[in-house]
């Protein structure tokens, strides 16, 4: 996949419930491929696209939305307060450039407002600032500049951060990789599939609001009803100093067998690690003791459906900037493509039965 597109993900706005521009972008990069009748929605956002006609009902998808914050109040001074939506740690926040979008699509930056350490109290020093107390500078002086601006309750606000490539041509920084990688190892699994023979009906999701419990992806599983579900997200690298070295950028993507929404199918599992191997890809193990991927609704839509959480590893999730590998990428879609070619009825009646 071209790095454009990489960047044109990332740098696109889309908080949980205000994903539309992100689906724009990833209904145009389909329709380069697919026709019109292959691509569908659920009713809260999610964008659907099928290829194939007959066999199994194979579900690979990416979560849309990223962690960011909606506009609760405008002081008379003019600074915005925020609610914040998914999980943020008020450590990586203070003194972070962000977007405000207004509802008819104007955008403005912003500054999560600090206070410089020449005057901070002893006591402030010594605990991470509250959330709560925090507020966004736009640079005007009051109420009605901001208004006069089309700024209101409700308006999504997103962090600000460019696409970069690292000094190591392989690492690629960006906000939001959390997860538009996902969606671009969809987007690119799609693509590859319409020059390979699969024995199978591939259904490409992109969900919504993933971050705030998972909730397109119930609603588009419950539209596909798969006999098999693949979620991509991204996984914690740690291989960074203070981290136990256990999974590692450029490692090759990464298997959760356990985390808070699904322990991980062991058969489906075994199908992907003995495709890595035959194709001499990299491949890592993880777990985690809280947080989830959208496997964990999707494996329960209907009838159930053997599952598996993919992961890109990524240094510093939900935070403003964070770093995957593109080998990474590349080795995760090309392994996904070789899984997919195997899963025909008996693969998966396997699977799922024994």
């Amino acid at each position: 996949m071209d790095l454009e597109i990489l960047k044109k993900l990332t740098e696109v706005d889309g908080i949980s419930g205000h994903e539309t521009n992100v689906r724009k972008l990833i209904e145009s990069e389909l329709k380069k491929y697919l026709p019109q009748e292959n691509i569908s929605y659920d009713n809260l956002g999610s964008i659907i696209a099928k290829t194939g006609n007959e066999g199994p009902r194979i579900m690979i998808s990416g979560h849309m939305d990223e962690i960011g914050m909606i506009v609760t109040k405008i002081t008379d001074e003019g600074f915005i307060k925020f609610q914040t939506i998914g999980g943020w740690w008020s450590q990586v926040m203070l003194a972070k450039q962000v977007t405000i979008t207004t509802r008819n699509g104007d955008r403005y930056v912003g500054v999560i407002g600090s206070k410089p350490p020449h005057i901070l109290g002893d006591e402030e020093r010594k605990k991470p600032f509250n959330i709560d107390d925090m507020f966004i500078d736009l640079g005007v002086r009051s109420k009605e500049e901001v208004i006069n601006l089309g700024i209101n309750i409700g308006d999504m606000i997103a962090p600000r951060v460019d696409f970069e490539v690292m000094a190591n041509e392989d690492t690629l920084l960006a906000k939001a990789w959390d997860n538009r990688i996902g969606c671009a190892v969809m987007l690119a699994v799609m693509e590859k599939l319409q020059n390979e023979n699969h024995p199978n009906i591939v259904y490409g999701v992109a969900t919504v609001q993933e971050e705030v419990g998972l909730r397109g992806a119930k609603t588009a599983s419950n539209i596909v009803k798969p006999d098999i579900s693949i979620a991509v997200d991204v996984g914690i690298a740690k291989d960074t100093p203070g981290t136990d070295n256990s999974t590692k950028l450029g490692g090759g993507p990464l298997f959760l067998i356990y985390d808070g929404g699904l322990i991980g199918h062991v058969g489906l599992r075994n199908l992907f690690v003995e495709t890595a191997e035959e194709l001499k890809i990299p491949y890592q193990f993880d777990y985690l003791k809280r947080g989830a991927t959208d496997a964990g609704a999707m494996h329960l839509a209907h009838g159930g459906s053997p599952a598996i959480s993919l992961c890109i590893p990524s240094r510093y999730i939900h935070s403003h900037s964070s770093l995957i590998s593109k080998s990474d990428f590349e080795n995760c879609v090309n392994l996904v493509v070789e899984v997919i070619k195997k899963l025909d009825q008996k693969t998966v009646d396997q699977i799922t039965y024994n």
